[in-house]
């Protein structure tokens, strides 16, 4: 027993799923189980996620599209899991056929669930008159990253690209970083504070009912382990840092990307 529990310590390790000290918790979220699941497998996988992953909440079981195994999303990563529980497999699974990535693509409803839940209302919107994509950012305001992207803001405004900033402040609640996004987001210009800020002007101390922590697990849920966190409107992770024209190129695959797969899909 002692080795087995050894051995699952060491993979939830090798997963890159340890808490850190200073995160805050997503809030649970009931999980989505596909009745089409073979006999006994929920069972076998919920237990070597518990067991593998004690502190981690299960978001979704369905079956995959590898045959033998099942989908499981979990703390905002795919994986998929032997219907016996034996295996788990982590990281990219690419579908030769479609050639693309089907780990990824499996967060990407996920995604689009989540982010509809937080409305424009609550977003820090630096938009063109009529944009022809738009971005949600998972932002920092210390991150220096994040920094050199909102540097950019008016160019991927110029090039028809909505820029929409959700918080993640990477030291979790009760640091430096949160902080400043409340004060951001309690001034009376959020878009002239977020720019202040991000250009290393302190804000007075922020004291509003404010979306920081809803948007901070929201983050935590779809699976931003790093600032900026950019997406797509479908749901589609571009990475992080782009310079204009390279995130614009990123659209622009990823919107055909998009309509190769529904043309696919439509042909069948």
């Amino acid at each position: 027993m002692r080795r087995r529990l050894a051995s699952l310590s060491a993979l939830a390790l090798s997963l890159g799923l340890g808490l850190s000290a200073c995160a805050q918790p997503a809030p649970p979220v009931p999980a989505q189980i596909d009745p089409a699941l073979p006999p006994g497998t929920e069972a076998a996988v919920r237990a070597t996620i518990a067991g593998a992953l004690p502190e981690a909440a299960l978001r979704r079981l369905r079956p995959a599209p590898i045959a033998g195994f099942t989908e499981a999303v979990v703390a905002g990563r795919v994986f998929y899991v032997s219907n016996d529980g034996r295996y788990i497999i982590d990281g990219a699974v690419i579908d030769m056929q479609q050639r693309r990535n089907i780990a990824e693509s499996a967060m990407d409803d996920i995604r689009v669930e989540g982010l509809k839940a937080i409305p424009a209302s609550q977003r820090i919107v630096f938009a063109p008159r009529d944009p022809k994509y738009t971005v949600t950012v998972f932002t920092d305001i210390d991150c220096g990253y994040c920094r050199m992207l909102h540097q950019h803001v008016a160019e991927y405004n110029a090039l028809g690209i909505a820029v929409e900033y959700l918080f993640f402040p990477r030291a979790g609640e009760g640091s430096e970083g949160w902080a400043k996004a409340e004060s951001v987001w309690c001034a009376t210009d959020p878009r002239q504070a977020m720019t202040d800020a991000k250009a290393g002007k302190t804000l007075p101390p922020g004291n509003c009912e404010n979306p920081v922590a809803a948007e901070y697990a929201l983050g935590q849920d779809v699976g931003v382990n790093a600032t900026p966190a950019v997406f797509a409107a479908n749901g589609a992770q571009l990475g992080g840092y782009l310079e204009p024209q390279r995130l614009l190129a990123a659209l622009e695959a990823n919107a055909a990307a998009e309509a190769a797969a529904k043309t696919a899909t439509a042909s069948r």
